[in-house]
């Protein structure tokens, strides 16, 4: 996620999803989930029953187990008044599928979570999977109907990790990663949730193998925040605890995590006991009143605070898989340690423009 502004997501109410423009991506199978009746559940089992649409043939990877369900879900909201949020989408799907090949059998599902105002727009920048190197379907989720869903769980926490010093119904979203696995059905075991202003360098479906690097305890694979961030949030705890780690820059220090790609292992945190404690409100409470902790970056800041606490329960990914771009704090007080969140040594497989900053060219 952006590391300026969590308003910069820019969400709100909308108005629920049509079905009609489904047709127009024939190619692909497209399902509404949450409308008229219809459930997580039951939209799954249709989505089972359908076939995924065929690769358009290239050479397919080789060695592979068959048969592998891959689900991706990404963001895609008030797209009808920004043509930048148009421009990152389109960006990043290209750059997926010119790099995207699977295992014979595999089959890429691509959760898109949308206005009744964007859904057009995006089914509209999906026709480039007709192009697609592996089989592929297309699930469309109504923003407003995971929202219901969604602030049951997520309100007590929201007054902590929101901009702002209320608690919106309409926020609610900003925490979908955190309570995913509450809401989609058992069926999917594995999601990765990624933000639109991506550049992707690598095969998407070496993303997926770091599910198998998990180590036993965590549920959720994240990289590290590349800027001191939590340097700045966690000023009073730091203040009050002048040895600690927290905020501290790699490899030793703990300097938070960014949320932009997210490996959510479901079926994990279905089944941590842990993790679905940290849930509670009144341990939320206890964590943030123990950190002095008030964000404004939704899911990250939550990630963040339940990793200083507890890093059993994550998955660190390598820089080279979330390789931000934002250079904000370098010019707002933290010129001399800014370096040492920064850098990442080795190839870049995913581009994160954070911050609306320029990815680069190929």
């Amino acid at each position: 996620m952006a590391a300026l502004s969590g308003a910069a997501r820019g969400w709100g109410r909308w108005q629920p999803c049509a079905l009609a423009a489904a047709a127009a991506l024939a190619v692909c199978a497209f399902y509404y989930l949450g409308g008229g009746g219809e459930t997580f559940s039951s939209a799954t089992r249709r989505l089972r029953a359908t076939p995924p649409a065929p690769a358009h043939r290239h050479p397919q990877r080789g060695g592979e187990a068959a048969g592998r369900d891959l689900h991706l879900l990404m963001m895609f909201t008030k797209a009808e008044r920004s043509p930048t949020l148009r421009a990152k989408g389109q960006a990043a799907l290209r750059s997926l599928l010119r790099h995207g090949r699977l295992g014979d059998g595999d089959a890429l599902h691509i959760h898109l979570v949308t206005d009744g105002a964007s859904r057009d727009i995006g089914l509209g920048l999906l026709r480039d999977l007709r192009g697609a190197a592996f089989r592929h379907q297309v699930i469309v989720h109504d923003v407003n109907e995971l929202t219901e869903k969604l602030f049951p769980i997520v309100e007590a926490m929201q007054k902590h990790f929101s901009a702002g010093s209320g608690t919106y119904y309409s926020d609610s979203i900003f925490f979908l990663s955190v309570a995913m696995h509450r809401i989609m059905p058992k069926e999917i075991t594995q999601v990765i949730q990624v933000d639109l202003d991506l550049k992707y360098k690598t095969n998407i479906r070496d993303l997926f193998d770091e599910f198998d690097n998990f180590p036993e305890g965590a549920v959720i694979g994240i990289a590290r925040e590349m800027q001191p961030v939590y340097r700045h949030t966690f000023w009073q705890y730091r203040r009050e605890n002048p040895r600690t780690k927290v905020g501290e820059p790699p490899p030793d220090g703990l300097p938070g995590f960014n949320s932009g790609v997210l490996l959510l292992n479901l079926e994990a945190m279905r089944q941590s006991k842990l993790y679905n404690q940290l849930l509670e409100p009144s341990m939320v409470q206890n964590l943030t009143e123990k950190y002095h902790f008030k964000g404004h970056l939704g899911d990250q800041d939550f990630f963040t605070m339940v990793g200083m606490e507890h890093p059993e329960l994550f998955h660190v990914l390598d820089c080279t898989w979330n390789r931000q771009l934002c250079t904000w704090w370098k010019d707002h007080g933290y010129s001399d340690v800014f370096d040492q969140y920064f850098q990442c040594k080795g190839e870049v497989k995913i581009y994160h423009g954070n911050c609306n900053t320029p990815i680069p060219e190929d």
